[in-house]
């Protein structure tokens, strides 16, 4: 009797550790995926949303996509490096040393803002795609453009179901909040 016991503690106890392993396994892979979602999350991810499209609508008057990817790598790249500065200058730190506050609150502004160079991630890879030549130069053009308004109706759609919306309410909540990134997107691209 006891040896069957032992042997289904045993099996029991191995059953466990397996499921263990594969949860850790299986949040490992969706751990990327989470980070992602949450950076996304971050004003500064839908203010990159909204620029990094922006910018691509005002690359159409570049030749290809390498100089749209190219310059919208820059422009973001530069409007980030602001958002470390102004952050950095506007921090608090007095209590520290001169060097570690400063590089402290670099370090704490680049984080604060990373959703700025997040937000350009999928864009520029469509259109990195089409400068190695794998999909069309339009067509990973228009993917890059309206990749933005997408996820902006994702971060609506999602927003209204974290309050527990109605599935009406929840596409609503998405195509406003897409529409009116859309609307920013158009006059953005008209003072650029």
């Amino acid at each position: 009797m006891q040896s069957r016991a032992g042997a289904s503690e045993y099996h029991s106890a191995r059953h466990h550790c397996s499921r263990h392993w594969i949860n850790r396994a299986l949040l490992a892979d969706a751990k990327p995926v989470i980070i992602m979602r949450h950076a996304y999350k971050t004003e500064h991810a839908i203010y990159g949303t909204v620029l990094v499209s922006a910018l691509i609508a005002v690359g159409w008057n570049f030749n290809t996509d390498l100089q749209v990817l190219l310059f919208t790598l820059g422009t973001v790249g530069v409007f980030w490096l602001s958002h470390i500065y102004s952050g950095a200058v506007a921090s608090e730190r007095s209590r520290e040393p001169r060097v570690q506050a400063i590089v402290n609150a670099v370090l704490a502004s680049a984080r604060h803002s990373v959703g700025m160079v997040i937000a350009m991630l999928l864009p520029s890879f469509f259109l990195l795609l089409a400068v190695m030549g794998v999909l069309d130069e339009y067509v990973a053009y228009y993917i890059a453009l309206w990749i933005g308004v997408a996820i902006l109706a994702l971060l609506g759609y999602g927003n209204s179901a974290r309050r527990g919306s109605h599935w009406s309410l929840r596409l609503l909540s998405a195509a406003l909040t897409a529409g009116l990134g859309l609307g920013i997107i158009w006059l953005s691209s008209l003072v650029h």
